[in-house]
Order: C-alpha cells, then structure tokens, then sequence
C-alpha cells in the first residue's frame, strides 16, 4: 500500500509525483470538496454559529475517487497550500476520509525537489487555530451574504448581491469618484529660465545650456495665480543680472526595494507590465505548480505566491548572494544580507515571493514559457537578485541663482554607482549641469512660462487600490485579487482603461449600505476584524467571540434597515404597449430599465435608451448603455439591424 498525498491541482500534483518517485500516489482535489451550501446559509446561528458543511455538487465524483485511493494507502499526506484556504481543505477532507488512518500535514513554500524532500521528513498535524480562522471569515462572509442580499433585492433590484470587504472597496472607489467630481482646479503658472556660462575663449562644454525654476519672490515662496501676474514676472526677469548664490552637493543613496509579496507583486505587475491582480495571480500559480523545462522533470519556478512575508530562507539567501559575487563582483554585494521589516500582521513563517534557484535565469527558459509567464518570472526574479545588492548611489546638485528680489533653482543628479539598479529599472534620468563657481554671472537665454491646473487624485487602478487596502489593513493576500474581480462582475464598477469607476448601479448600492450598515462598510471597522481573524489564527482569541461581536449589532442594523428602506419608484411619461399602464424606473443588475407598472401581472419591459438618436442615417433607433468584459459601450436599439456603436456619448 502506497502512501497517498493530497494536493489541490493537477499540476502541482504532477509535479511533486516526480520528485516523490513511484512509491507514492498523488492525488488532486481541484480546491475545496467541503463548503458551505450554495443555495441556503449553512450557518446555525442558534448553536453558536455552527456550520453545516456539504460536499461541493461538482466534487462529489472527486470525493468517491479520493475515497477509493485513501482504502488503498496506509498514510495520507495532506500537502495542501501553507495558508488558511490549504489548512481547511486538508481539514476537510480529513473529517471526511475518517480518523482510522494516520494523517499527516506537509508546508513547502516552494515546489522543488529539496523542499518537498524536507517536507515529507519533517511531516507534522493539521493547525487548527488556522482551520478555526479559515471558517470564522467563511462564516462572516456568508452571513453578511445571505442577509444583506435579500434586502437589496427588496429595496434596490433582484440578482444584487453584497460582500463584507468587496463593500468596503466599493466604498473607497465611490468616495474618490466623488472627490472627482466636486474638484474645482485652480489655475497656476511655473516659471523657468534658460541660462548658460558666458563663452570663455579655450573652455569647451559639453553642457551649454540648462534650466532654472522660479523658487521664491523677495524670500517668499512663488505663487503666481494668472497668466497677468506670470507676464510681470516675465517681464520684469528680462533684464535682470543672474549670478550663482550657492551650491551644495551631496551624496544619496538609494536602496533597493524588498523581494515581493503578493500585494506589491499585484501593484508592481500593473504598473509595468498592465496586468490585472487576477492575471498576475493565475501567472504566479502557474509558475509556482510547476513547469517542464528541458531536460528536468517540472518543476516550481518561484515560491509560494500568497504571501505578506519579506523573510527569506538561509539557503536562498547563501544563494542569491554568490550569484551577485560570481555575476556582477564583489562591489555590488553588501557585507550583510538585506533585512527587511516585517508587517505586524505578517506571517513571519513565510517567504517572500522569489525565484526557487537563482541560477535559472529567465532567458534561459524563455522558450518553455508563455509571453506572459516569461515576463512577471522576469519581474520577480529580477526583484528578488536587486533586493540582497547594494544601494545605487547618486550625486544631486543644488543651485541657487539669484536675479535681483527673485531666486531660482537648478537641479543636477548623476548617478555614481549603478548598485541594485543593474539589474531592476526603476526608472531614472540624469540631469548635468555645466561646471559651476559661487558668485559666478550667468547669462540668459530665454525664459519658460506654463501655465498649470490643479488635478484631482486619480481614479483607482488595481496598484493603487491593493495599496490602500493593504495599508489599511484590509483583506490578506490571498483576497486582494477576488475582491477586485467582485466588485466588477457585480456591475458596481466597471474597469475602463486601467482603472475603475463606480456605475450607478454601484452608487446606489454603496449609498444604502453607507446609510444603513456604516460599520460594514467602515475600514477602521474592516481592519480591526482582519486583526480578530489573525487573532484567532495565533490562538489568542476564541472564533466563536469574534462572529458574536460582530453578528448581534449587524442584526439590528439589518432589522432598522428592512423597516426604514422604501423601494424608489420612479415614475415616467411613457405608456405599455402591451396593457397601457404607466412605464416605471426599475433597476437590475446591470442598471437601470423601463417597466411596466403593472407587475408582476404585465412583465413588459424594455431598455433605457439615452434620448440620443443613433447616428446612423436612416435608422430611428436610440443608443442605449450596454455592458460588455471590456466595459461601458453605448449601442442602438435597433441591434441587431442596427449595428452602431461608440465609446462615448459625444
């Protein structure tokens, strides 16, 4: 009888099958087998919160198979994924497979011969404080779920749906849309100057010229409002002497930044490389599962990739940092390894996310991966050899150029030591001055007004949206990417070139919840419970407090708001054609549409249009607001003989 491991996919299972040789049975659950029912709540509020697990309908063919190996092996591994979701799994099977067996759990963080070696030498027991902590939040989920959707059916339309921290996401997204749309910007104008060295007979620069901001008016700082003002200056800047004031030099480093984590890999992989935080995730498992490279077995490419640790282990550090020796010299490589701070909430059992051999560079296994793949184990692997080198080290120059009641200031930065920054861009450009002496006169060339506007703070990409949650403690690693992904498929937002705005549908969700459920939706509220779940992970708090404290007062909001809420009736103009009652406003989960208010005896409806003819010339069609996966569009009515459509409304 063959020892028998139980891992959630194929490929991971396919993988690690190689490394443990045929004396072993590997098995793929394909994730969780064990839930909560999909159609009812599945939580006894009654006894204490209790959960009433079922198996999943679709796994239930997967259970029999798993039943049938698990009579042959005489041991059960329980190698699922090192975090909450892979401790309830195996958890679940376990309870399922029966307790006349010995059950052991093995945590790797990375899929490679060693560490699945170490693993099984080193087996150990389900964690259950883990367990406890995984069923806590799967509980909260799902009474806010199951509780607050039906009242948004109720109030606002049916098919809507609520979640505890995809609320809160909504919240912030809704709230900047807001600040959007209430910013006035303020006009201002910079001023610059181009000067240069006099000639001197011999001297040859390679730097002729170079540009100097206005700084400050009679020792205050500039402020210049309108263009008015900016002519004076200008003018009065014609015929000024301009003489060097000062100069100051100084040495800066800069250094690198921290291997990733999930949050930072997610912010990192849009910024440079456009990806969504669901596109990078599904990257990383695949390189983490394993891939075939020639001439070996597949095998893991980067470490686990759910993750808020910086840690790294001793053996990649004793790696990576002869790499940077025999790769770069002795000069780009610290006396010490790089330390990085860990979070309060961190895992510190963890590792960061890092390429499982260093020695495996990217272009050598380019052709076994897909463009995507190649390109985000490039971001990471790079990321990780930058993290233990040296800082980059730069020389700024600061000058000050007086001209009478006014100051200017130039800038000059050249970088002296390239560090860290062989290997990872972080974007940079040098700016040289010419050779400069205190008190020397300077000419000038010509001077630069611009005229400028305030701007409001940006829409919210899947960077800086992950960034704020994260910095406000909400969600963990392993939710960033769904949360996102929810929200939109919900039509609450809607995704438009990178970043995300709020539909109405959206706002009109957000508003109730803010109205009526203000702790739900509260960050402060949100991240004091991802601490009580962490709590509880750490065994310093019991799982069962936590759903207590937090059900009893949600309760008595969702009471108020059942009997305060009046669903909106928007009445209009037009007349059914089929019974000719009045036409109403109602909503659905993908807006706002026409219908009859003789429902549910009449069920006619029909679109919303726009009151904007279709441009097409002899069509009397309207265009209508239309949903696709790439966003907002506006088409006719009169699809499909009508095929207009357009972007914007012009």
């Amino acid at each position: 009888m063959k020892p028998l491991v139980i891992v959630e996919s194929p490929t991971k299972a396919k993988t690690i099958l190689g490394f443990l040789g045929k004396d072993f049975k590997v098995f793929a659950s394909m994730g969780h087998l064990i839930d909560l029912p999909k159609r009812k709540m599945g939580v006894n509020i009654e006894e204490n919160f209790k959960p009433c697990y079922v198996v999943i309908s679709n796994k239930k063919k997967i259970l029999k198979e798993l039943k049938k190996e698990f009579l042959n092996s005489d041991k059960i591994y329980l190698a699922t994924d090192p975090d909450r979701e892979g401790e309830a799994i195996g958890w679940h099977i376990k309870n399922r497979l029966g307790q006349n067996k010995e059950f052991l759990r093995v945590i790797f963080h990375e899929i490679t011969p060693t560490a699945i070696k170490e693993a099984f030498l080193r087996p150990t027991q389900i964690d259950l404080n883990k367990v406890f902590a995984q069923q806590a939040r799967r509980i909260l989920d799902r009474i806010v779920g199951y509780l607050l959707s039906p009242l948004l059916w109720r109030k606002i339309a049916s098919g809507l749906s609520a979640g505890r921290v995809q609320s809160v996401a909504l919240r912030l997204i809704v709230e900047r849309e807001r600040e959007i749309e209430k910013f006035i910007p303020k006009e201002y104008w910079e001023i610059e100057v181009e000067l240069k060295k006099p000639k001197i007979k011999g001297q040859r620069l390679k730097i002729k010229t170079f540009p100097a901001r206005l700084e400050k008016i009679d020792g205050k700082k500039v402020e210049i409002k309108d263009k008015g003002k900016a002519d004076e200056v200008v003018e009065d800047l014609k015929d000024k002497e301009y003489k060097v004031l000062n100069i100051q030099e100084r040495e800066e480093k800069r250094y690198p930044p921290p291997p990733f984590i999930t949050s930072t890999l997610q912010q990192e992989a849009f910024n440079k490389l456009r990806f969504t935080a669901s596109k990078t995730m599904v990257l990383a498992q695949q390189l983490y599962e394993g891939i075939e490279i020639e001439k070996e077995k597949a095998v893991g490419l980067i470490t686990y990739m759910r993750t808020d640790s910086v840690n790294i282990s001793e053996s990649a550090l004793k790696e990576v940092r002869q790499f940077i020796e025999d790769e770069f010299g002795k000069d780009f490589l610290p006396l010490n390894p790089n330390i990085y701070k860990l979070k309060k909430s961190a895992q510190a059992a963890h590792e960061a996310i890092r390429p499982t051999s260093v020695r495996r560079r990217p272009e050598d296994i380019k052709e076994f991966l897909s463009e995507d793949q190649y390109l985000l184990y490039g971001l990471i692997y790079k990321r990780f050899i930058a993290s233990q080198m040296k800082p980059a080290i730069f020389s700024e120059t600061t000058v000050d150029i007086e001209a009478d009641k006014y100051l200017l200031r130039a800038t000059g930065i050249r970088e002296i030591f390239k560090g860290f920054r062989i290997i990872y861009d972080t974007g940079f450009s040098e700016k040289i001055l010419p050779p400069l002496e205190k008190g020397e006169n300077l000419e000038l060339v010509r001077i630069l007004p611009s005229q400028h506007f305030t701007k409001p703070p940006p829409r919210f990409s899947d960077s800086s949206l992950i960034k704020i949650l994260e910095e406000n403690g909400i969600g963990r690693p392993s939710t960033y990417a769904p949360i996102l992904q929810t929200i939109v498929q919900r039509n609450y937002v809607s995704r438009q070139k990178g970043y995300f705005y709020p539909t109405e549908l959206g706002i009109k969700v957000n508003d109730l919840l803010v109205n009526y459920f203000s702790k739900i939706v509260d960050v402060e509220f949100t991240a004091k419970l991802e601490e009580e779940l962490d709590y509880v992970e750490e065994g310093k708090v019991d799982w069962m407090k936590v759903l207590n404290d937090f059900y009893f007062p949600f309760k008595k909001d969702l009471d108020l708001a059942h009997n305060s809420i009046k669903k909106e009736v928007v009445s209009t103009d037009k007349v059914c054609e089929k019974c000719g009652k009045q036409m109403v406003i109602r909503w659905a989960k993908y807006g706002k549409f026409l219908g009859c208010s003789g429902f549910p005896e009449c069920k006619n409806k029909r679109p919303l249009t726009t009151g904007i003819k279709c441009p097409n010339l002899g069509c009397d069609g309207e265009l209508i607001k239309r949903h696709s996966k790439k966003g907002i569009f506006y088409g006719c009515t009169n699809y499909p003989e009508c095929k207009y459509i357009t972007e914007k409304l012009s």
